[in-house]
């Protein structure tokens, strides 16, 4: 947090930017929706919170004080939100990445795993811009479920501008990156892959027709099974059953492998039972046999 702009003016300042800024996160995880909901939070915490939080010592008959509800306001509507996501992603990844290596041993495989990134887009619950729409993020999630990085999208763009922003700041090395249809654009795939060194692999859907209709008409049925999964929680009983196939030439950029999953879903109260397919590009190097391979 060191390094993260301050929006105050230097004269008069109370309070650490930190303080103010892990009061306001401890007070929303403790349910408050509001500015003035926050302060009063921050007013009523012991001083042993205050004091974990970064609280400084300013009056012996209170020893630590917390802001009051205009310096709240001020940080958090002046705060750079791109710079503080940086800041908290950095961090966290600095913390995983510390406890994942203490916590490997001396007999972990010599075949590293590659490390796997989800780019994905959510709209805030509760968050509205001044027009009245709800505010977009575009995060990108490490598997062990660490939040690498974090975009504000722009009202008057997409999630399509805000990708290559988002990762270019990461190391993505080797790193397999995840995304849905929307994202699956040929300069995303040349970033990643020229510019990253990362591979890809990118959900195929309408907005690429030729390149979705020559990976749906594959010969699937002469294709061998990967991998066949099923869990079963919610309610829900779903089988995945998965496939990868060599293809020579595909119309994307560094794609020359097609992935098919086909999900059976079953609800248990019903029997009512779906069955749905997902197809993918990517670009991990994999070997199939030859008698399967997709003519040219």
């Amino acid at each position: 947090m060191r390094c993260l702009p301050d929006p105050r003016c230097c004269r008069g300042r109370r309070h650490p930017l930190a303080y103010v800024l892990a009061l306001a996160a401890c007070s929303v995880l403790a349910g408050a929706k509001s500015l003035t909901a926050i302060a009063e939070w921050a007013a009523d915490a012991p001083d042993r919170l205050l004091l974990h939080c970064g609280a400084m010592l300013r009056d012996p008959e209170r020893p630590y004080r917390a802001p009051s509800e205009a310096t709240v306001r001020r940080v958090l509507q002046r705060i750079d939100g791109d710079a503080l996501d940086e800041a908290i992603g950095s961090w966290l990844t600095a913390r995983a990445d510390d406890s994942r290596a203490a916590g490997q041993d001396e007999h972990s495989p010599s075949r590293p795993v590659r490390a796997a990134v989800a780019v994905d887009g959510k709209s805030v619950r509760g968050a509205l811009r001044a027009d009245g729409r709800r505010v977009h993020l575009l995060s990108a999630l490490r598997g062990d479920g660490v939040v690498l990085a974090q975009r504000e999208v722009d009202a008057k763009s997409n999630e399509i501008t805000a990708f290559r922003p988002l990762l270019d700041p990461l190391d993505l090395t080797g790193a397999v990156v995840t995304f849905d249809a929307l994202l699956t654009q040929t300069d995303h795939a040349r970033f990643l892959v020229e510019e990253k060194d990362a591979h890809y692999i990118a959900v195929l859907k309408g907005n690429h027709p030729t390149l979705h209709a020559l990976v749906k008409n594959l010969p699937w049925k002469e294709v061998p099974l990967m991998d066949r999964t099923r869990t079963a929680a919610h309610g829900r009983d779903e089988i995945r059953r998965l496939k990868a196939v060599t293809v020579p030439g595909l119309p994307f950029p560094h794609a020359d492998q097609a992935l098919q999953i086909v999900r059976r879903r079953g609800t248990v109260r019903t029997g009512h039972r779906c069955r749905s397919g997902a197809l993918f590009a990517f670009s991990i190097t994999h070997r199939t046999p030859s008698h399967v391979k997709a003519r040219g």
